[in-house]
């Protein structure tokens, strides 16, 4: 049977038309793969967005664009092979995943669109913390100088997405080191924890999750796009 998050891990994310959020601590990435796919496939025109917030057991996942000649060498981390947009990245305890299942008709997003604000979100989170970030048109995520800092793939069915966008705070970095991030060789790979030392990771989380309702709010988009 599919596991899915617990009604006890929601709450409100605060604001008319924010998405409800599901913290659901540290989990292994398939079952909650799978929840994402059962909570989309079950949706209807009435269901909440929602955001959930995990960090996973180590875990590689290549995305409908991975190679496996982007895996360099066999450390004996699993991996998998999942749904999501992009290439191959590495997911850990202290890299905080935000998962996005959104109705992008309701809230009348685009998929580009929908990067922007996430990535917007993760840039303006970061500043909060002194940290000068930016995304990249080229290549989804958000990057400090050159290397990267949060890794975005997302899928979209029936007009809902799921999957969404992953922090490294304090995550061990020596992971990324036996694959080619995001397909990228030689691209480097940064940490919060580096850029602002002694950062709680709860401050982190809530920070970034009161930035991503403030940009998926469809008045807060509206009085953007009016300006």
């Amino acid at each position: 049977m599919t596991w899915s998050p617990p009604a006890s891990a929601a709450a409100s994310a605060g604001g008319q038309d924010a998405p409800l959020v599901r913290r659901l601590g540290r989990r292994p990435y398939l079952p909650v793969w799978e929840a994402m796919q059962a909570f989309t496939r079950g949706r209807t025109a009435d269901s909440a967005d929602e955001i959930w917030v995990v960090e996973h057991d180590p875990v590689y996942t290549l995305g409908t664009a991975g190679r496996r000649e982007h895996l360099l060498r066999d450390n004996g981390i699993e991996t998998i092979v999942s749904d999501r947009g992009g290439q191959v990245t590495y997911h850990g305890p202290g890299q905080t995943v935000f998962y996005t299942l959104l109705d992008l008709r309701r809230r009348g997003f685009g998929v580009r669109e929908l990067v922007r604000e996430l990535e917007g979100a993760l840039v303006d989170t970061l500043a909060a913390f002194g940290v000068q970030a930016r995304g990249r048109v080229d290549a989804p995520g958000v990057y400090v100088g050159e290397a990267k800092i949060a890794s975005l793939g997302l899928r979209v069915r029936n007009g809902c997405t799921y999957h969404g966008i992953a922090l490294n705070v304090g995550v061990d970095l020596g992971p990324f080191a036996d694959i080619d991030p995001c397909g990228m060789r030689g691209l480097a790979v940064t940490r919060l924890s580096d850029l602002a030392p002694g950062v709680s990771a709860l401050d982190v989380e809530q920070t970034a999750l009161a930035q991503l309702c403030a940009r998926l709010r469809r008045p807060a988009r509206s009085t953007r796009a009016a300006a």
